[in-house]
């Protein structure tokens, strides 16, 4: 039962992350062996201002 968590910056579209959950499960199956019904993803969204890089909060940039 691999469980995958994908942590990224608010802003994506539903769309994108439907996208996205549909080509890490993919991926996930193809180099695991897992069966797909038992790959979970987990998006994980941060507001711009709870992140930073180098000292700089994403929403400063």
């Amino acid at each position: 039962m691999p469980i995958v968590t994908v942590k990224m910056l608010e802003g994506r579209t539903d769309e994108q992350k439907k996208k996205l959950v549909e080509k890490v499960t993919d991926a996930v199956v193809e180099a695991a062996g897992a069966p797909k019904e038992n790959v979970t993803v987990i998006i994980e969204e941060m507001a711009k201002n709870h992140y930073a890089k180098a000292g700089v909060r994403a929403s400063e940039q």
